[in-house]
């Protein structure tokens, strides 16, 4: 199989089941947003200190995978070949990492700003990725009927990307930085 089609010369591309749309269509906006976010989650995998945090890494890139796929086919495609939804079930590992990571944090009476070690700031550059996948998915989900649990599940993952952030810095003896207003 050839990766080039040159169907998409013409600045459309194609849906699964449901015709060609331009590539700034606002479904392509929200799936490409979400593998932007896959993107850089297997960045953050690169980095030595992730480790602390594998299995966990893997399965939200998988589950970012089938939020794409979601995200591609309109809901009202009939296919014969199953399409992967995102389900509630998949938002109870996000909240159960996040009690996990999050039980012996320091409590946070302030906003923090983002850096630290490299991979806190990648984890929090992940969660403004993230953000910005969920904005848009709103946006498309003011216009067309996609999953019902596709909004919940950026929120839930961004709120994770700030909880592994916060604990990226604890591993490394990094203390996260409080923001106290203008000095």
């Amino acid at each position: 199989m050839k990766i080039y089609t040159k169907t998409g010369d013409d600045g459309t591309t194609g849906l699964f089941g449901a015709g060609r749309i331009p590539k700034y269509a606002l479904r392509i906006e929200a799936y490409g947003t979400v593998d932007e976010v896959n993107a850089f989650v297997g960045l953050c995998r690169t980095e030595p200190d992730a480790t602390h945090f594998e299995p966990l890494l893997e399965d939200i890139q998988r589950l970012l995978f089938v939020l794409g796929a979601d995200l591609a086919t309109p809901l009202e495609v009939r296919s014969k070949y199953p399409i992967p939804r995102i389900e509630e079930h998949d938002i109870l590992p996000l909240e159960q990492a996040i009690d996990r990571f999050e039980i012996d944090l320091p409590l946070l009476e302030k906003f923090i700003l983002p850096g630290g070690s490299k991979l806190s700031a990648y984890f929090h550059l992940a969660r403004t990725i993230t953000r910005r996948a969920e904005r848009i998915v709103v946006d498309l989900a003011s216009k067309e009927e996609i999953g019902k649990f596709d909004i919940m599940f950026l929120n839930r993952l961004s709120d994770l990307f700030f909880i592994l952030s916060r604990k990226a810095n604890q591993l490394a003896g990094v203390r996260d930085v409080e923001w106290d207003g203008k000095k």
